[in-house]
């Protein structure tokens, strides 16, 4: 990422669960007291994925704690939320998403310019082999990183 950007959390699980094909920055029409949650880093979206419903791209199950200092005009922590796209990525989106096996998962969100964007990522769901071997990948770089440094010492 470039300057000016404050990462507020990365989805991990996500690019262990699935291969990510594409990325998509895209904005999120968010309310008053949501931006100052997401200041605070209070959201949680573990189980979080979005769907394309009627030309429009929408971000289910991401939960944004509310604002303890706001009044009675707190959030609903549950609400979807709308993401902002091109009109013609929200279509080849939409041709994708109609394969099969292609979900749409928020790798990350951060703020960009003082507004916050979401990374998307075009998912394929990973089966049980490929992540045994994505650990073994892991676990071998480990070893040869930690023979190297013991050379030099």
């Amino acid at each position: 990422m470039s300057e000016g950007v404050k990462i507020i959390a990365v989805n991990r699980k996500a690019r262990f669960d699935y291969a990510v094909d594409d990325r998509y920055e895209c904005g999120i029409e968010l309310l008053g007291t949501e931006v100052k949650s997401f200041r605070d880093g209070r959201i949680s979206f573990p189980d979080a994925w979005a769907e394309v419903s009627g030309g429009e791209i929408w971000l289910r199950s991401l939960k944004v704690a509310e604002n303890p200092f706001s009044s009675i005009f707190n959030h609903d922590p549950d609400r979807k939320k709308r993401l902002l796209l091109h009109r013609d990525e929200i279509k080849r989106i939409t041709r994708r998403v109609e394969e099969k096996g292609y979900t749409l998962i928020p790798l990350s969100f951060y703020f960009k310019k003082g507004r916050v964007k979401v990374e998307l990522g075009l998912c394929k769901g990973k089966k049980s082999f490929d992540k045994r071997a994505d650990i073994r990948e892991r676990d071998l770089k480990r070893e040869i990183s930690r023979e190297f440094r013991s050379r030099l010492s």
